[in-house]
C-alpha cells in the first residue's frame, strides 16, 4: 500500500473542534497560531449557514482565535458556489439568514418568490410556517430544492434545536421531492473549499468531531481524517460506523505538533 504524502493543508470543523458553546477548546489557539506561522493553506469549516465569514471571524476573534475571513468556509458559500456553477445568474427563494442571502447576492443571484429556479433552505433562528408553505408550493410548481446541509439538530445552551435537515424532511414529505444537500457530508463542500485555497486532497487533512459528517466528508474527498473527542462523538461511537478516521485523538491540542 502506497504511503500517504505529508499533510500540506488543513481543513477543520469549528463547533466541537475549535470552540464549544461559545468558548474556545484548550489548544485551539495554539493550533490556529501554528497554522498561520507555517504558511500552510487552511480552512475553518462550518455547516451552519446563519453567519457570514466576517461575522464568524469577529465571533472567533472575541474568543482569542485569529482566523482571517478568507480562511472561513461555510455551507452557505459551498451552496452559492454550486449554484453559480450549475446556473449562473439564477433566481432563488431563500429560507435562511444573512450568511446564505449574502453568499447568493455575491454570486449575482436574484432572491424572489416569483417562479424561482431554486428553493434554497438554510439555517434560521425562526422557521416560519408561512415561508415553509411557500417553499412547498414553489417546489410543486417546478422550483428545484437545495439545502445548505442535512444536520437535523443544532446546539443551543437549552438543548438541541430543529435544524435544516429536519425542516427539509417536512418539505420533502409535503412535496415528494428530495433536496440536494451542498454541505457536509457531501464531499462537494470539501472539494470546493480545497479549490478555494489551492490545495489538493492527497496532501490535505480534515479534523472533525462527528463521524457522520466531518470524517465521512473528508474520507469521500480523499483526505486524511482526524476525529477529536471534544464534540459529539465518543471513541465507543466510532465502532458503530463501517468506516474509520485515519486517527482519533482527545482534542485539537494533540494535533498542534503535526502542523
Amino acid at each position: 500500500m502506497a504511503e500517504r504524502k505529508p499533510i500540506e493543508s488543513w481543513l477543520t470543523d469549528m463547533d466541537g473542534v475549535l470552540i464549544h458553546e461559545g468558548t474556545p477548546i484548550p489548544g485551539a489557539d495554539a493550533f490556529i497560531k501554528r497554522l498561520r506561522e507555517s504558511g500552510k493553506p487552511f480552512l475553518v469549516l462550518t455547516n451552519n449557514s446563519i453567519y457570514t465569514p466576517r461575522d464568524l471571524q469577529a465571533r472567533l476573534a472575541r474568543m482569542g482565535l485569529d482566523v482571517p475571513v478568507e480562511n472561513i468556509w461555510t455551507s452557505a458559500l459551498a451552496t452559492a458556489k454550486f449554484l453559480d456553477d450549475q446556473r449562473p445568474g439564477g433566481t432563488a427563494y431563500v429560507i435562511g439568514e444573512a450568511g446564505l442571502t449574502t453568499a447568493l447576492h455575491d454570486i449575482g443571484y436574484v432572491l424572489t418568490d416569483h417562479e424561482p429556479d431554486y428553493v434554497v433552505l438554510g439555517e434560521t433562528r425562526t422557521y416560519s410556517f408561512e415561508a415553509m408553505t411557500k417553499a412547498v408550493r414553489l417546489i410543486n410548481a417546478g422550483a428545484r430544492f437545495i439545502c445548505t446541509n442535512p444536520d437535523e439538530t443544532g446546539p443551543s445552551t437549552e438543548g438541541p434545536l430543529p435544524a435544516t435537515g429536519a425542516v427539509a424532511a417536512l418539505i420533502t414529505k409535503a412535496t415528494g421531492k428530495q433536496p440536494y444537500f451542498a454541505g457536509k457530508p457531501n464531499p462537494l463542500m470539501m472539494r470546493t473549499g480545497l479549490n478555494a485555497i489551492g490545495a489538493h486532497s492527497e496532501t490535505s487533512a480534515m479534523i472533525g468531531d462527528r463521524m457522520d459528517t466531518d470524517v465521512l466528508a473528508g474520507l469521500e474527498a480523499g483526505m486524511k481524517t482526524f476525529l477529536v473527542l471534544t464534540g459529539l462523538t465518543t471513541e465507543r461511537d466510532t465502532e458503530k460506523f463501517p468506516y474509520r478516521p485515519t486517527k482519533t485523538v482527545p482534542s485539537i491540542a494533540d494535533l498542534v505538533d503535526l502542523v
